[in-house]
């Protein structure tokens, strides 16, 4: 058992500073239970937000030393704890207290997404038949769990605030996900160039490097939709193509 100092934001809005906290740690603790243990015994109004503490439900995204990060799976072996820890809320999102910031925007911009469009059975008992490999093509984009660290890390959200222009990696890994789903026939690429924004997205990978999943967000998701915006708004003879021949 040893003691580490933690420096913890605290504040709202209108703004705070960090406070810091010394604590007993011991091996296997990850940052989430240093911060429980100082809301039960020196800070019992800090606002954390956190649910499962097994990094399945995202809903302790902090920042952490620096580091966009789940403080559930962040383990304080990893961390130098001769120097105090820093932790604060992520920084694309407004503040409300503490370490608990607003993601609200998050589930607005997903309303902004084309829903999922079947195309018609291929048999007449009404069943769909796949090749495997087109279904597991979109199974790696299924496994985000909105934690929103690769929405926090964005240039474009974090730092120029196109909220309103501009949709995130997270949602483009869900427009991949029915973009590349074998039985789809929406065409979402309109939207993506236009009000989704993807031409914002100077793929510098900070989001997939931050993926708690490892979902591989740029190369596999956010680059093919940008080919697919290419394709059909900027290649005159796929414009012509794809008169012809919609998508199935």
């Amino acid at each position: 058992m040893k003691t580490a100092t933690f420096k913890i934001w605290r504040g709202d809005a209108k703004g705070g500073k960090f406070v810091d906290y010394s604590t007993e740690v011991s091996e296997g603790m990850v940052v989430l239970d240093a911060v429980h243990q100082i809301q039960a015994k020196q800070a019992n109004d800090l606002a954390c937000r956190w649910n499962c503490k097994a990094g399945k439900c995202g809903s302790c995204s902090a920042e952490v030393n620096g580091l966009p990060r789940l403080m559930c799976m962040t383990r304080l072996n990893d961390l130098p704890l001769d120097k105090p820890v820093t932790i604060e809320p992520m920084k694309a999102f407004p503040h409300v207290k503490d370490l608990v910031t607003d993601v609200s925007w998050n589930f607005h911009a997903k309303k902004k997404i084309k829903p999922f469009k079947p195309r018609p059975p291929d048999t007449p008992d009404g069943t769909w038949r796949m090749a495997q490999s087109d279904v597991d093509r979109v199974q790696e984009f299924r496994k985000c769990i909105e934690c929103f660290l690769c929405q926090n890390v964005c240039h474009v959200l974090r730092e120029h605030k196109l909220h309103d222009e501009f949709i995130g990696p997270r949602f483009f890994v869900q427009v991949a996900a029915l973009e590349m789903h074998p039985l789809d026939i929406e065409d979402r690429t309109e939207e993506l160039k236009q009000a989704h924004g993807i031409g914002y997205c100077n793929i510098t990978k900070c989001c997939t490097k931050v993926c708690p999943e490892g979902i591989t967000i740029t190369d596999n998701a956010i680059i093919p939709l940008k080919e697919r915006v290419v394709d059909n708004f900027y290649d005159p003879l796929g414009r012509w193509v794809k008169l012809f021949r919609p998508k199935t």
